[in-house]
């Protein structure tokens, strides 16, 4: 990324001007990483992916001096480097350290977000905000001192020939040939709005094209051509097939329904191996931990923990594989009355399932029974997949009561009687054997396991009474026929029910699967016929007197993130208001350079629309910073448009000259943000960050270029005195 925004740099201004920017930008990845050690960051994924997403914005600040000595070079052409960079730095210097400052207050609240993602995205505020703080730093002290040791210097004005001497004032206004190719091509732009005639009509066509490009972005979520996640899926090497079989399954049983997936999984040609373990859990992993899947241990539940080939091999990602496989491996769990879940491991913050509701209510047999409900609805809701719920299988449970009195009698105490059916079942440690190895082996009694599944063998083992006679366990007890207890699950002190699922397909964005099933959702009724409560974002309120479903999973942590990132986001603006406002001592300037800050929606949902892509948690990060990098845009226009006014240039020519002399610098830097953000448009995670930052900055930068010196021109041009008093103009 680096060596893109330095080969940019030579094309556009020059070999010289390459190394001193290429020079800064390394300059500041060193002392960045430097500073975000210190910090007590370390080096890894989301970090470095900071460095890379910021290189575009650490580069500005010394791009804009470059850029700017370069531009004063040819304006003077007579005068020394010594004496063109003061000048040449003092006269964007204002503008850079405000435009800074912008972008910091864009980013850096972001590291106040709370809740699971804030630990998570924290490196990428902070270290862009330290890094921007240090490249401003470079960019006044460094910079000017490359260009002049590395800048070609120019002759001393006494050594120029007759005709340099007598050229007029007009040369002190030389163009570089960018700027001469811009100008007829901004005046040709500018004319229809500036016109005295139409000019004001044209302006507000172009306001209500602009308006309506601004909503025509903003509907695409709303007609699901552009799809709202928490987080895209990654690309990981493996994935996890969890069974659940009826609760009176066998482990023998369970073992061979997960072998028969096992050979379905074999044919599989992404597949490097995979282990299955019946009646056990798997190796504690990542979704073991966060969905509690090490704590399984019953015979009717089983894990095969699938390992693919690296994603270098391969031409598809994890999340299709496991989608294309879920079908075949569902269709054999449903043979046997099981339920599987094809589980990827989550790219960011762990939740229990991405769609999960929570039944509360006051009884237990009330909330098995809305759960049952609410199951059906997941079942028959198209895209929702892997559905199950906190409950088990109705499965006969047989007691064996011991028969106090005849067993005194008999003189048989009651362990003796627990032991032995323990012994069989479990087995016993009966003696242990010595030989070479460190440790005894323990010798262990038990029923052979071809006896173990019917209660008739076991009930055949006898203990001795007090007369030393064997006497059968059958006498001794007696069987109880019932059904086997349904666990009880507790969230915040609270007694609850769950119902979990998946969403796969075309959308698998747990927040549409949640509101298709709304409707049927609430036709649900309780036993008095009464509709359930919902909740998204908060308890029931009463759950000890009514029913109630809280929707949870990644549905709570998308809202808990976008709230705290919007908070962010408006806190951001604040201060950017508050700082331009310092700036330029005005309250209606600063509202002029925020103004293109909702155009850069219309290139960032495009953009998610154009290349299929989800906006998710990324996607928003990259808004924000667009947001500083867009009112950086507009300061350097401003600015100019002040400068042009206080030499006396007439408003209509200063808006047209601020956008012909600041589009090399913005395109540049805009150019050189977007460089960044194609190293990392192709990860899975971070693409939603690149595409908002390319998109985004392409259409608000070209637009930026037209409408901000439009809306100063229309803020002022009817008050030409108030603007006089403000910068200084001559009337």
């Amino acid at each position: 990324a680096t060596v893109s925004v330095v080969a940019l740099v030579f094309f556009l201004l020059g070999r010289r001007e390459a190394v001193i920017v290429g020079a800064a930008v390394i300059l500041t990845l060193t002392v960045t990483l430097f500073a975000s050690w210190a910090w007590g960051f370390t080096l890894n994924r989301v970090s470095l992916f900071a460095l890379i997403f910021s290189i575009g914005i650490l580069v500005d600040d010394a791009i804009v001096i470059v850029e700017n000595i370069h531009r004063h070079q040819h304006m003077h052409p007579g005068k020394r480097l010594i004496e063109i960079i003061p000048a040449a730095v003092d006269e964007v210097g204002g503008a850079t350290i405000l435009a800074t400052l912008t972008v910091i207050a864009a980013l850096l609240p972001m590291a106040f977000v709370s809740g699971l993602m804030g630990p998570y995205m924290s490196p990428i505020p902070i270290n862009a905000s330290m890094g921007m703080i240090l490249s401003l730093a470079i960019a006044f002290v460094i910079t000017p001192w490359l260009s002049l040791k590395l800048m070609k210097h120019k002759a001393p004005r006494g050594n120029v020939d007759g005709a340099l001497e007598k050229v007029d004032t007009a040369i002190e206004h030389a163009e570089s040939a960018a700027q001469k190719w811009l100008k007829p091509k901004f005046q040709k732009i500018f004319r229809p709005f500036l016109r005295d005639d139409h000019g004001s009509r044209n302006r507000k066509l172009l306001a209500l094209m602009v308006m309506g490009l601004i909503a025509l972005s903003v509907a695409l979520p709303m007609l699901g051509m552009v799809v709202l996640k928490m987080l895209p899926f990654d690309n990981k090497s493996e994935f996890q097939v969890v069974l659940d079989m009826p609760s009176d399954t066998r482990v023998e049983k369970t073992a061979a329904v997960l072998q028969e997936m096992g050979q379905y999984l074999s044919k599989v040609p992404e597949l490097k191996d995979y282990q299955i373990y019946a009646g056990t859990a798997a190796p504690i992993n990542f979704n073991g931990l966060v969905r509690q899947y090490y704590l399984r241990s019953s015979e009717a539940q089983g894990d095969i923990q699938v390992n693919l080939v690296d994603k270098h091999e391969r031409k598809e990602k994890s999340h299709a594989i496991a989608m294309r496989v879920r079908p075949a491996l569902d269709a054999i769990a449903k043979k046997y009355d099981g339920r599987v879940k094809v589980v990827e491991v989550p790219p960011g913050p762990p939740v229990q399932s991405p769609l999960v509701a929570e039944i509360y209510g006051p009884t237990d047999e009330g909330r098995y029974e809305i759960a049952q409900k609410v199951l059906k609805v997941f079942q028959n809701t198209e895209g929702v997949v892997d559905v199950d719920d906190s409950s088990i299988s109705v499965a006969p449970k047989k007691f064996l009561v011991v028969d106090r009195r005849k067993a005194n009698l008999m003189g048989v105490p009651q362990q003796v009687i627990v032991t032995t059916l323990s012994a069989g079942l479990g087995g016993e440690e009966t003696a242990f054997i010595h030989d070479e190895t460190k440790y005894p082996a323990a010798a262990i009694i038990r029923l052979p396991e071809s006896k173990q599944g019917t209660l008739d063998e076991l009930l055949k083992l006898t203990v001795r009474n007090s007369q030393r006679e064997l006497v059968p366990l059958r006498e001794l007890v007696t069987v109880v026929d019932s059904t086997r207890e349904q666990p009880i699950f507790h969230k915040d002190l609270l007694p609850v029910t769950y119902v979990v699922g998946d969403v796969a397909g075309s959308n698998d964005s747990p927040l549409y699967g949640m509101f298709k099933m709304r409707a049927d959702i609430g036709k649900i009724k309780d036993e008095s016929g009464k509709a359930l409560d919902e909740f998204f974002i908060k308890q029931p309120v009463d759950p000890y007197r009514s029913y109630s479903i809280k929707w949870d999973g990644e549905s709570q942590v998308t809202y808990e993130t976008f709230r705290d990132m919007g908070i962010a986001y408006g806190v951001g603006m604040v201060i950017i208001y508050l700082l331009v406002v310092a700036q330029f001592g005005s309250y209606l300037t600063p509202l002029v350079i925020m103004a293109p800050i909702p155009l850069t929606i219309i290139g960032v949902m495009p953009g998610h629309a154009l290349l299929g892509s989800q906006f998710t948690a990324t996607s928003m990060i990259g808004m924000i910073a667009l947001a500083g990098i867009i009112v950086r845009n507009s300061i350097l226009l401003v600015d100019f448009i002040n400068l042009q006014l206080k030499q006396g240039v007439p408003f209509k020519e200063a808006v047209v000259n601020s956008s012909v002399t600041r589009a090399q610098p913005i395109a540049l830097t805009g150019m050189a943000a977007m460089l960044g953000a194609f190293f990392i448009l192709d990860d899975p995670i971070f693409n939603g960050l690149a595409i908002s930052l390319i998109f985004g900055i392409l259409v608000s930068t070209l637009l930026t270029l037209v409408v901000i010196p439009l809306l100063y021109y229309v803020a002022y041009a009817g008050k030409p005195i108030a603007v006089a008093k403000k910068e200084g103009v001559q009337a």
